[in-house]
């Protein structure tokens, strides 16, 4: 099994507000990936006394063990328990009903022997690759249907987050986890995984430099590594932002590629 993991932040001078990991069980059949991408806070309003990565850690921290330790629970299940968790963790000094109350896009991924189970919560991207080559990519896409006028206005986006009709992240509502995008492949049909936050995956939907099956094999070949490398230079290529839909030169960037 090849596992490799990166993750770049958009500015040196700021926190990484992503998280990933992965893990492996001490009986070494079968395994867990998960990826986290915070969402940002205009000027640091979201009524909370904790920054972002504090949030993203205990969540994604929450979802490993929870993942590893507890097969009887589905991944929704799980994803509801972290929150419900985290949650917990700073409900008596924060304010959890604000509509910007730190939150995350969310991946993970799970498997064993006999199957390959998959949860994805917003704009972060999980690769599904086949045995025969073919790449499936598992997406949730209602924030990408928002329209890009709505998303560039604070007050229009904030109305459709986590509510109905708009788009969904991890929070603090557990409720939430049954909004995710979740499935089972069998195992025999799945030789690799890969977990990308927005950060990264922008090399394919948003720079076109190749379809999904083309970002695995820049995985395969230069590591997650590689992929930011190449989405940095494309970054600073465009650095006046006039040739793609983007709000900010460079993003937090991260990547779990595994091969089962």
């Amino acid at each position: 099994m090849r596992i490799e993991l990166a993750s770049v932040p958009g500015d040196p001078a700021r926190p990484n507000e992503d998280w990933i990991s992965a893990a492996l069980p001490a009986s070494g059949r079968g395994g867990v990936l998960v990826a986290l991408d915070g969402v940002t806070p205009p000027r640091n309003d979201d009524g909370c006394v904790h920054d972002v990565p504090w949030f993203t850690a205990r969540l994604g921290g929450a979802l490993v063990e929870l993942s590893g330790s507890r097969r009887d629970m589905t991944l929704r299940e799980i994803l509801a328990e972290a929150i419900r968790r985290t949650a917990e963790a700073h409900r008596g000094t924060c304010d959890l009903s604000h509509v910007r109350t730190p939150q995350a896009t969310v991946v993970v991924a799970r498997w064993d022997d006999e199957q390959v189970e998959h949860l994805v919560l917003c704009d972060s991207v999980l690769l599904l690759e086949a045995p025969d080559g073919r790449v499936t990519a598992v997406a949730d896409d209602r924030l990408s249907r928002v329209p890009r006028e709505t998303r560039r206005s604070l007050a229009a986006i904030d109305a459709l987050r986590n509510a109905e009709g708009g788009f969904f992240t991890a929070a603090a509502d557990p409720a939430v986890a049954e909004r995710a995008v979740t499935g089972v492949s069998p195992r025999a049909e799945v030789r690799t995984v890969a977990a990308l936050t927005d950060g990264a995956s922008c090399w394919a939907d948003v720079f076109g430099e190749g379809d999904w099956a083309d970002c695995l094999a820049v995985l395969r070949k230069e590591g997650p590594a590689g992929l930011i490398g190449r989405v940095r230079a494309l970054e600073e290529a465009d650095a006046e932002l006039n040739s793609f839909e983007r709000w900010k030169l460079h993003d937090d960037a991260s990547v779990v590629y595994a091969e089962l």
